[in-house]
């Protein structure tokens, strides 16, 4: 990834006569770069925060209207509105996936960019020391964890369709 990060400059360009420029302009990005890493992540715990809400709603909307299920005919109608909420926890799977990649992509180039400073206190480290998330007995990264929860709505959006379906609609 360094190949497509670092621009190439001219002897007679401004950077490659004043080394401390150079140095100060690659700080500053940092900066704002680490700054946006951490905004997308934000805004994933803002998507979780607002699907965890929605869903939980959505299961104390039918646990009271439980009751009065019996009075939809056919019985198969109950899958229309929970393929519709099914259909969402993959919108909230997919949406954690697209966040993980954009996340992953973020903090390499955040790591790259250290390479250029004097200090390496996420690359190296932190993300190093941790097994770069591949050993559990170090560190489990929260999106391998999150990624189940929309899963889990899922299946428990399915089994509350069959059973409505099969066993208590008689």
């Amino acid at each position: 990834m360094t190949d497509n990060l670092w621009n190439e400059f001219p002897p007679d360009h401004e950077y490659s006569k004043n080394t401390q420029l150079l140095q100060n302009h690659v700080l500053e990005q940092y900066k704002i770069y680490v700054e946006m890493a951490d905004r997308v992540s934000a805004r994933r715990n803002l998507a979780n925060v607002f699907f965890l809400s929605l869903h939980t709603t959505i299961l104390g909307a039918v646990g009271f209207a439980f009751q009065k299920i019996e009075l939809i005919e056919p019985a198969w109608l109950i899958w229309l509105p929970l393929g519709g909420v099914i259909v969402m926890c993959y919108v909230w799977w997919f949406l954690l996936q697209s966040y993980r990649q954009l996340n992953t992509a973020k903090y390499q180039v955040v790591g790259d960019l250290e390479k250029r400073l004097p200090a390496s206190p996420y690359w190296v480290a932190e993300w190093k020391k941790l097994g770069e998330g591949n050993d559990p007995s170090l560190y489990v990264p929260l999106t391998n964890l999150e990624k189940f929860i929309p899963l889990i709505f899922g299946i428990l959006y399915t089994l509350l369709g069959m059973y409505m379906t099969f066993f208590h609609h008689r």
